[in-house]
This record gives C-alpha cells, structure tokens and sequence, in this order.
C-alpha cells in the first residue's frame, strides 16, 4: 500500500511539471466554452493571452451563474480578450444584463452579444451543434492552408463562429470549410486577421486587435476592416 501511495504522488508530481513545462514554453493549454472544441499545443495567441482567456471564461461563467442560477443558459468563449457570449436567456434586459457584465470582467477587450431571447435550448439540439463542431474541426484540420490549432469553434443552433489570428487568405479558407459541412445553417467568422509578415515573425510575438468598443455589443460585419464576417449556407 506505502509504495501504490508513493507511485500515486510521484505521477501527480509528473503532471505537474509538465504542465508547468507547457505553460513557461511551448503554450499547451486547454481552453473554450460549451459545445466548443479545445485549443491544444500551437497556438498564435500568447501563453499570457491563453492564460487570460481561461480565466475570463471561468468568471464569465460564474458571474452569468450569479446573475440567472438556472433560468439562463450562457456560454463564454475568449479568444485573446474578445469574449463571444452564446445561449440563452427569458428578456431582452437580461441578454444587455448578460454583456454589461462580461464586459467588466478582468483582461476583456470587447463583447459579441449572441444570446437569444428564449426558452433554453433542448439538449437535442445541443448534442447537435457539439457534433457539428467535432465536425467542422476535423475539416478544418484536414484543410490546406487553414491554420486549425488557432481556430476556436463554437456551434450555436447551427450557426457556426469561428475565432482566431490568422490572415484574410486563411479566414477566406476557413470559413469556406466551414460553410461546406453539412447540417451548418450560417458561418460566422470573428476572425482577427493579422498580416502574413507578423506571423513570419517570433511566433510567439503579440498580433493586432481590434479596440473594443465601449458599449461591448456585437461588432458590424465590416470584414475589411475587423475581419468580422457571416457566410450563409447555401
């Protein structure tokens, strides 16, 4: 028994350093929201801006938890400060209520208000949209010139977001895919585009973003100059 508890702590002390391996170098970290796929290993976000966005997640959740308890379903996604709020609440004062307080938390930069006014989601229809982004981020891994590890993918009731740093070619890519997998009803790209120069740069050096804005609310799709689009589904 003395030797299966030293071998127990000894594998918990592996674990350890390895995350802290990860964090001090090569950025692995696993981030993102409900009914979205994890951002592991290469990332063009700093390990800092990984960091951040996980824990402007975990207070997102639990200031959204303070404010509804169970009559609201939210779900937070940061992507290098830019926090996607999806799912959803009873009023139109609770989904202002809803952004105003995400756009307070510590490290946000500006606030894309999807929420929808309703009755909660059903759980089939959720199981859905986890299904469709386990398949968009398949295609997008097995896309050329997409890169996959610094896109973040979150399914709402069919609608496809997608975040990240990455140039107009590839967002252009990216959405196109995206758009192809069937069951998606609209792609919604929430893309940062940065230059191709940058990313020949220090991979690890900060990219652009955009200034937030100071209501918080959901940007206007001008793609040339926030890289915000949506692609309807034909």
């Amino acid at each position: 028994m003395p030797k299966n508890k030293h071998a127990h702590r000894l594998l918990l002390a592996g674990f350890a350093m390895a995350v802290m391996t990860a964090l001090s170098g090569c950025g692995l970290l696993v981030v993102g929201g409900a009914a979205t796929t994890a951002v592991v290993a290469t990332d063009r976000r700093t390990t800092g801006e990984q960091v951040e966005d996980q824990a402007i997640e975990m207070k997102a959740a639990a200031e959204m938890r303070r404010l509804f308890e169970d009559k609201a379903r939210v779900n937070a996604t940061s992507y290098a400060g830019l926090v996607l709020l999806t799912g959803d609440v009873p009023t139109a004062q609770d989904k202002e209520k809803a952004g105003q307080a995400v756009t307070q938390v510590e490290k946000v930069k500006k606030v894309i208000n999807e929420l929808r006014v309703g009755d909660i989601t059903p759980v089939s229809v959720r199981t859905n949209d986890t299904w469709l982004t386990s398949k968009i981020r398949s295609t997008l891994i097995n896309t050329k010139e997409v890169p996959s590890r610094t896109i973040t993918v979150t399914t709402e009731r069919g609608i496809v977001y997608l975040m990240g740093k990455v140039t107009s070619a590839e967002g252009e890519r990216a959405g196109k895919a995206a758009a192809g997998v069937a069951g998606v009803n609209k792609v919604v790209k929430l893309f940062q585009i940065v230059s191709p120069e940058s990313i020949a740069q220090e991979p690890r050096s900060p990219a652009p973003v955009e200034e937030p804005s100071s209501s918080g609310s959901t940007m206007a799709p001008e793609a040339s100059d926030t890289g915000v689009e949506t692609i309807p589904v034909k």
